[in-house]
């Protein structure tokens, strides 16, 4: 069965992606220094889960009133709050720096926002309470950019075995600009960073590294084929024939994103932002920084891989080009 809007796409394209590398080339080493910039100057705007502080689950007899919630923890002065719906209409997560650093004095400062809140919204009722340390939330941080470290260095040895080293600098040359230029938009944008966007920057990981994957599958196939064609060819050829199914792919994904991005709320609207963007520039690296790697490196053709033929027609059919 064929996508529905499958048959907009053209059945053969001749897009010359190869003469478009240099210009790609200087676009992406700006947007990886703009990155480190934005990065080194601003931070990222680290939410509770790395920066410690205190989370209540606040539950009504009706629905949540967040807007109200957002205005209470406001007058209260209560330093980063947030408001966000949690499981059912009538739940909600209260989020707030600690009041104090002094864990006692820090359960009793909790202990008056609550007694505040029942005292605004009758009814409401706290079935959990979490407070975050700093040293909890820093080893949170630490873990969660370890876990990216240990899943960029696993796709280079599954892409080195599968491929070649030459493939596999590549495939992490453009997963450092993926996950870099994605760090760099949140610092830029300061969208929350919490363990959430550590999920959403490993499910990018995953899709810009499955769409290396297909990029260098069908580039082996096509080197086979034609072994006598220039490189930049047969790269340029290869990216043609995926085309429509890069599209179709990345546009579904975009679709169900679509829908979380506008419509989740703040609680979902970083993962959604990361993942959208992880996979508009997950597809523009698989073209314009993994594959001019092998432009610049080379890559082997396969003839050693291939079968040799045997007997009069074997020789003849590897004379002919």
């Amino acid at each position: 069965m064929r996508w529905p809007l499958s048959r907009f796409l053209p059945d053969h394209s001749h897009i010359d992606f190869v003469r478009l590398s240099p210009f790609a080339a200087v676009l992406s080493v700006l947007a990886v220094i703009g990155s480190i910039v934005c990065f080194a100057t601003l931070g990222l705007n680290l939410g509770i889960d790395f920066k410690g502080g205190t989370v209540i689950e606040a539950v009504t007899p009706g629905p949540a009133p967040l807007a109200q919630y957002r205005a209470a923890l406001e007058h209260m002065g209560l330093r980063d709050s947030q408001v966000q719906g949690f499981g059912a209409a009538n739940d909600a997560l209260l989020k707030f720096q600690p009041l104090s650093a002094d864990p006692s004095a820090a359960v009793d400062a909790v202990n008056g926002v609550k007694a505040k809140l029942v005292a605004q919204f009758p009814g409401v009722s706290f079935p959990s309470t979490q407070v975050v340390g700093p040293k909890v939330s820093g080893e949170l941080f630490r873990s969660g950019f370890m876990a990216l470290g240990l899943a960029i260095f696993l796709m280079l040895v599954y892409i080195g075995f599968r491929f070649g080293l030459q493939q596999g600098l590549g495939a992490i040359l453009a997963i450092f600009h993926d996950v870099l230029l994605t760090i760099g938009l949140l610092s830029a944008l300061q969208i929350e960073f919490s363990m959430t966007s550590i999920a959403a920057l490993l499910t990018v990981i995953g899709y810009s590294m499955n769409e290396k994957v297909i990029t260098f599958d069908r580039l082996r196939e096509n080197l086979g084929k034609y072994r006598r064609r220039p490189l930049s060819e047969v790269i340029n050829l290869s990216e043609n024939e995926r085309l429509s199914r890069t599209i179709i792919t990345g546009a579904t994904a975009l679709l169900a994103l679509g829908g979380m991005l506008f419509l989740s709320g703040p609680s979902l609207f970083p993962l959604a932002f990361t993942m959208v963007f992880g996979i508009l520039i997950g597809t523009y690296s698989s073209v314009y920084v993994a594959l001019p790697v092998l432009l610049i490196w080379g890559v082997k053709r396969g003839e050693d891989d291939a079968p040799k033929p045997t007997g009069k027609a074997g020789k003849a059919a590897l004379a002919r080009p």
